[in-house]
């Protein structure tokens, strides 16, 4: 998976009578701070509101010679505010960083260009003209100390860029009959700009004894020297997961998914008498996918959210009791191996009345945690953002596996809000993992989005 870097418009403004040595000076020196945070940059020359609109001219020109994630409105001085949006205002359908500069100091004396005066003249104006931006400004004791505020928006501006377009493929539908997994395809492609597109188990089932012998025999290899099984993995057990894998590859690849769910209690357990997890562990490791069970569209949504954002796998956990400090979360499937802490472990075992398959059975990595979920009421879309601090579970079972039951790959999660309040909020089953503090990334998608924050 390669998350490519934010791509910001920048331009830079001063008045016609501030010193324009100055200004270029200060816009420079804030287009070489973005760059340190791993922006690429199509800019334009400073603009001042010259009677003739020779420079409005200029940066439309050079701000359209290639597309852009988020506009980076640059106030290096006081400016008329008619100048500003006159160049912006062929943008407004782009996210936006008001971004105030700020004065120096010489011989003991603050020598400014009035760089808040402009930014406050523009502030409410772009507000009301519904313009999705934040308003950012530096300090005369640490000019250019906003660089970091700005990267991160336009890293949000990316994810956003990168979901219009963004397509999950879901072999089957609404798995178990569930109602927290149901997307509506029109407002969701209106919202976030994703696409899920569902296709028939048939057609993966069609294609699996197809399947070259020595491209599974290669996967086998691969995974065997990769996972640690408490038995043999003979081809005879590996054969129909790698199958499945090889399979919806092949429809990845036609289709150009970024994340895939399956049917899976109802379909690939039911139906093809295996559990699909070791496919799961496959497709996201193997395959660099997003994967989410269950037929779970907003799962599979946040997933890619998160993934833009962060670079991270986006692992989904589901709850399994609440205590009054903590949640235990817990998968009875698999994780992606970038969250297990170690070797990546399988088991051979049973659940009730399926068939005996592979379940991984991994020690997942702890520390800060951030949980998240979309859902949707009718054309409104929120996400329920929380931290936590991830930790070492203690001895659970889930029952009904063969004796002697797994430990399931899981965390207990000590929240930062109390778990009663947690709870009043939550979503669904499904929730999302990143590591680290995401809460202000997934609010800055959100702000770009449109997206209600819980």
């Amino acid at each position: 998976m390669e998350i490519r870097e934010p791509v910001a418009g920048f331009v830079g403004f001063g008045e016609v009578n501030s010193p324009r040595d100055l200004i270029e000076a200060k816009c420079a020196s804030a287009r070489q701070a973005l760059e340190a945070q791993n922006i690429t940059l199509v800019a334009t020359e400073p603009v001042s509101d010259d009677p003739d609109g020779r420079d409005e001219a200029r940066a439309i020109a050079d701000l359209g010679r290639r597309d852009f994630d988020v506009l980076v409105v640059c106030i290096a001085g006081w400016i008329p505010s008619h100048t500003v949006v006159d160049i912006i205002s062929r943008f407004a359908h782009k996210p936006m960083v008001l971004w105030g500069l700020t004065g120096h100091y010489e011989g003991g004396r603050l020598i400014t260009t009035a760089d808040q005066a402009g930014t406050t003249a523009l502030r409410d104006v772009m507000e009301a003209l519904d313009y999705r931006f934040i308003y950012v400004y530096d300090t005369p004791d640490a000019p250019y100390g906003a660089a970091a505020r700005v990267g991160g928006f336009c890293a949000a501006a990316r994810a956003a860029s990168m979901l219009r377009g963004a397509r999950v493929g879901m072999m089957g539908y609404r798995d178990m009959k569930l109602h927290a997994t149901l997307t509506d395809g029109v407002s969701l492609r209106r919202v976030v700009g994703a696409e899920i597109e569902v296709f028939e188990s048939l057609e993966i089932a069609q294609r699996m004894p197809q399947q070259d012998p020595d491209e599974i025999a290669r996967v086998a290899t691969a995974i065997v020297s990769a996972w640690q099984s408490d038995r043999p993995l003979t081809p005879e057990i590996l054969d129909p997961s790698i199958r499945l894998y090889l399979a919806i590859m092949e429809r990845v690849r036609e289709r150009r998914y970024d994340g895939v769910s399956l049917i899976d209690v109802d379909g690939v357990k039911r139906l093809m008498g295996f559990t699909p997890a070791a496919a799961m562990m496959m497709l996201s490791d193997l395959g660099q996918l997003a994967t989410i069970p269950e037929n779970d569209g907003p799962g599979a949504v946040t997933q890619l959210m998160v993934r833009f954002l962060t670079g991270q796998a986006g692992a989904y956990l589901e709850f399994y009791e609440f205590f009054k400090d903590r949640v235990l979360m817990g998968v009875p499937d698999y994780v992606p191996a970038a969250v297990v802490d170690g070797p990546v472990g399988v088991r051979l075992t049973q659940f009730g009345q399926l068939s005996e398959g592979i379940l991984n059975v991994s020690r997942m990595r702890t520390g800060l945690v951030t949980l998240a979920r979309l859902a949707s009421r009718g054309d409104q879309y929120r996400m329920h953002i929380v931290t936590g601090q991830a930790v070492a579970p203690r001895a659970w079972e889930e029952a009904g596996w063969t004796p002697p039951a797994p430990q399931l790959p899981s965390l207990e999660v000590v929240l930062e809000v109390p778990v009663e309040a947690f709870a009043a909020k939550v979503l669904g089953q499904h929730y999302i993992l990143a590591y680290g503090d995401q809460r202000q990334p997934l609010t800055d998608l959100c702000e770009i989005l449109g997206i209600t924050v819980l």
